[in-house]
């Protein structure tokens, strides 16, 4: 889900890469749990978020649906999402103290913040952002380290990758005047990505990068 937004009012003025440090460190965030309440469909998910949900909470993709996540429209494709719920509209993963249940496989979104990224020329920057977490006093931390997943350097390809993927779809549905790709598109992508399991012991990176190129071949759409 893309934000227009003016950098310099939501940051501190600086990008990151994953070798720079970062004031992020929030040291557990010691009870809190403000950023996983009231986040509205915000916390969209990538194939690789639901894979690892599906691994970690030995749930298939439609179980997930049924209670944790839900589908909405994001700049006319349907993607799923974490699902808030009850009085304070919280994430159903979010246990009775306040405390994460999947902290160990959460998505990328949760994983990240407060840091946001910022895409520009086929590939993104990170940036913190300064108004969003309650934590006032935060530690430096290298931002490949606060991100916490096996081989950053793949893990950002990858994202880059989907994001723009993504985009080049939506080009596509904002030129379709039929309502038609917007329906056909949304179809595929949950289909191939989402509903179809990845193989937990083979090589994520790979089979997306499969998958992608035969989405390509069934969108009729040339490769990038």
């Amino acid at each position: 889900m893309e934000r227009q937004i003016d950098i310099n009012e939501v940051s501190d003025g600086k990008l990151y890469g994953l070798e720079d440090m970062v004031r992020a460190g929030c040291g557990g965030c010691a009870g809190c749990s403000a950023c996983c309440r009231g986040m509205g469909n915000s916390v969209v998910l990538d194939p690789l978020d639901v894979h690892r949900l599906e691994v970690g909470t030995r749930m298939g993709f439609e179980t997930l649906l049924s209670g944790y996540l839900e589908l909405n429209v994001v700049d006319g494709i349907v993607l799923p999402n974490l699902k808030m719920t009850g009085v304070g509209k919280q994430c159903t993963f979010l246990d009775e103290n306040g405390r994460c249940t999947i902290h160990g496989f959460r998505p990328g979104i949760c994983r990240i913040f407060p840091l946001g990224r910022l895409y520009e020329n086929g590939s993104f920057q990170y940036f913190l952002q300064i108004h969003e977490c309650k934590k006032k006093s935060r530690a430096k931390v290298k931002v490949k380290k606060w991100i916490d997943v096996p081989d950053a350097v793949s893990y950002d390809t990858y994202i880059s990758r989907w994001h723009n993927f993504l985009k080049e779809l939506q080009t596509g549905i904002r030129e379709d005047n039929t309502g038609q790709a917007a329906k056909t598109i949304s179809m595929v992508i949950l289909k191939k990505f989402y509903m179809t399991p990845f193989d937990k012991d083979a090589d994520f990176y790979g089979q997306f990068d499969k998958r992608i190129s035969d989405v390509r071949g069934l969108l009729g759409i040339g490769c990038s």
